[in-house]
């Protein structure tokens, strides 16, 4: 039996959890002719077990820690109760990351000796300052912007962090557009992605074989620049998908989400609750929840570091769709420009899908009703705050509402 430590109330286990006290078995998944999606791969219930379990421990999991380097140095040493949403955006974009360097084909498995580039990305968002998208340096960054560190973040404002942070990240040379408005402008995208730029790893530049790592990468890493024609691209969409409850006319098209190989999953959940979705079987989603408070974790005597902490070993949460809060972001990774145009081109087939309303609008150009492009273009010397404020609404209020 699956058994594992928790504390929210995950839709698998059909009961009421006390905080960080309780073990509980999980159940397992249905015995359905329903297939199973998990970001992009479709999967058989009856067949495939197995892999299902593989693969969803193979995504990386961050939860709640405790006892990690205080944040800004006098801050909390503990994210327990207000740290959700910001695991949840560390997952999405760990996904990212995971697909850039090792690949979605990639599986972790338990004692086995994992490739230096797994570890580079691991060390990117360990809890310590100098880790390109810890806890601490996503918590710092939401002050820049008008957060309190301990207040608890939307998905939207979590995604804008995410995207400032990106920009540090040399080794992973990822462009990150995030589309407002509900509406994705292709010729923003291409301009983004197609600017040349250094690109140091990934498929670009061999890996760096060294135990030495700086910021979480190999310290070569930021000195080995190439030229590239495309910038791999993660893409965020936050939307509001209703105002306290989902519009089930939106719902066919949110699976459809999770069936794309382009896919990152979903981030959303209810404030203080927030979860990380991988796919869906039925309509129940699949989600990696953050409710767990581990120790912080640290490198050993032999400078390893213990990695099984960071990959959820039970069968992940369900909750029916319908429960879903309407406020989310979705994510999609496109390491090609062949991924990209792929992706544009089934966005406009799943808007001829009978019964599966568009959750967001694909233009080619901006529609004449957008302001100003250059707020979208965030930067780490960006000072404009009043410009930016709409982005970091705690509540994440000032989506445009979709609507039939």
């Amino acid at each position: 039996t699956w058994k594992s430590l928790c504390f929210s109330a995950c839709g698998a286990a059909r009961t009421t959890l006390t905080y960080d006290t309780l073990r509980f078995e999980y159940e397992d998944f249905p015995e359905t002719k329903e297939p199973v999606w998990i970001l992009g791969r479709k999967y058989s219930v009856f067949t495939e077990k197995e892999e299902i379990l593989l693969d969803v421990t193979s995504r990386l999991w961050f939860t709640y820690r405790k006892n990690f380097p205080a944040i800004g140095g006098t801050g909390p040493t503990s994210d327990t109760g207000w740290g959700c949403m910001l695991r949840c955006g560390q997952m999405i974009f760990a996904q990212a990351l995971v697909c850039r360097h090792l690949g979605r084909d990639w599986r972790w498995i338990k004692g086995k000796r994992q490739m230096d580039n797994y570890f580079n990305v691991l060390n990117a968002f360990i809890d310590k300052k100098d880790s390109y998208y810890s806890i601490h340096q996503i918590a710092q960054m939401g002050v820049g912007e008008g957060k309190s560190i301990g207040q608890w973040y939307g998905p939207n404002t979590v995604a804008q962090v995410l995207k400032k942070l990106a920009t540090f990240d040399t080794w992973s040379s990822l462009a990150v557009h995030i589309a407002m408005d509900n509406t994705v402008v292709m010729e923003e995208i291409r301009r983004l992605c197609q600017s040349n730029f250094p690109c140091a790893g990934a498929a670009a530049c061999p890996a760096v074989e060294s135990d030495v790592l700086y910021n979480g990468y190999p310290e070569e890493a930021g000195v080995r620049d190439r030229l590239s024609l495309w910038k791999p691209l993660v893409l965020l969409i936050p939307l509001r998908l209703g105002l306290t409850e989902i519009n089930e006319a939106y719902i066919e098209t949110l699976k459809h989400c999770f069936m794309m190989p382009q896919s990152l999953g979903v981030i959303g959940g209810k404030p203080n609750s927030a979860h990380y979705f991988i796919g869906y079987v039925g309509e129940e989603l699949i989600y990696l929840d953050p409710h767990t408070t581990q120790p912080a974790v640290e490198p050993n005597d032999s400078g390893c570091l213990p990695d099984e902490s960071f990959h959820c070993q039970h069968p992940p949460c369900r909750m029916s769709i319908a429960e879903l809060d309407p406020s989310i972001a979705v994510g999609f990774f496109c390491n090609t420009e062949e991924d990209f145009s792929d992706w544009c081109q089934q966005i406009k087939k799943l808007s001829l899908v009978r019964g599966a309303l568009p959750m967001f609008e694909l233009v080619e150009r901006q529609p004449s009703h957008f302001s100003n492009p250059d707020v979208l273009n965030l930067t780490p010397d960006s000072s404009d705050a009043d410009r930016l404020e709409r982005f970091f609404d705690s509540e994440d209020e000032d989506f445009e509402i979709l609507s039939l």
